[in-house]
């Protein structure tokens, strides 16, 4: 069974930097797209960033360039760095595999359990 595993995430000020990580295991990961979303109390899980086997990447405008996805596929891991934080990205962070790259939650098929990231102002 496919395991995500996401770490990084805690409590910030604003202004500052946290790096997620999300450790893949089950899957061929070299051949898997992965995303990170976000989910804030009371909202819908939103689309933050993905990165394609081949390293193409897509990113919402509310962090473009602000937040760099990147992937090591000698440690099937997936990396969001979050620089100039700002209280609205104060969230549950979850990342997600599927095989083909997408911006919306229902492409995917994995999912790790999230990461609690808290900015505060």
């Amino acid at each position: 069974q496919v395991q995500l595993v996401e770490s990084g995430g805690g409590l910030v000020q604003a202004g500052g930097s946290l790096r997620l990580s999300c450790a893949a295991s089950r899957l061929t990961f070299s051949v898997y797209a992965m995303g990170w979303f976000r989910q804030a109390p009371g909202k819908e899980r939103e689309f933050v960033a993905t990165i394609s086997w081949n390293t193409d990447t897509d990113y919402a405008d509310s962090v473009k360039g602000r937040f760099t996805i990147s992937r090591d596929n000698a440690k099937s891991t997936v990396y969001l760095q979050m620089n100039s934080l700002k209280p609205e990205d104060t969230a549950v962070y979850y990342c997600a595999a599927d095989p083909r790259r997408g911006l919306m939650t229902t492409q995917y098929n994995y999912w790790g359990q999230g990461t609690q990231v808290t900015v505060s102002s």
